[in-house]
């Protein structure tokens, strides 16, 4: 198998209002859009982010488990300078994502912040000077 994400799926419990956030309020375009079922936005060259309504998630897939607190994992958006994390940390608050901790500096070099989507899914957005995170960085 080779090391690679195709989809990243997240099961929503508000379709219409997870679109609202990512397409009208971010200005991501679908790719696919299933009312009531799914919405799928390309994230990336080869990375589709599926958004799944709950109901049909669990049908397929089965059960989620319930939990109380931040969701178990983040997603990450990385730009190129510190002041590009507190641009993108603005446009999502603008967006209505709620709980946005403000940009800071990391112990580690980086300089990050976050924001939740209406499910509360956490997306880090980060500056990592190191070559990891530079190396997923679009060109140009």
């Amino acid at each position: 198998m080779d090391p690679r994400i195709s989809f990243v799926t997240l099961a929503v419990a508000d379709l219409e209002r997870t679109r609202r956030f990512y397409v009208d309020g971010l200005g991501w375009s679908p790719e696919v859009d299933v009312p009531g079922e799914v919405l799928m936005i390309r994230a990336g060259e080869r990375l589709v982010l599926s958004l799944w309504d709950r109901g049909h998630f669990e049908a397929e897939v089965g059960a989620r488990a319930a939990t109380d607190g931040v969701p178990p994992l983040t997603l990450a958006h990385n730009v190129a300078t510190p002041d590009q994390v507190d641009a993108v940390l603005a446009e999502a608050r603008t967006a209505g994502a709620r709980e946005v901790a403000d940009g800071r500096a990391r112990e580690w070099g980086g300089y990050t912040g976050y924001f939740a989507d209406p499910d509360g899914f956490r997306w880090e957005v980060a500056h990592n000077p190191g070559p990891i995170g530079l190396s997923v960085l679009p060109e140009g």
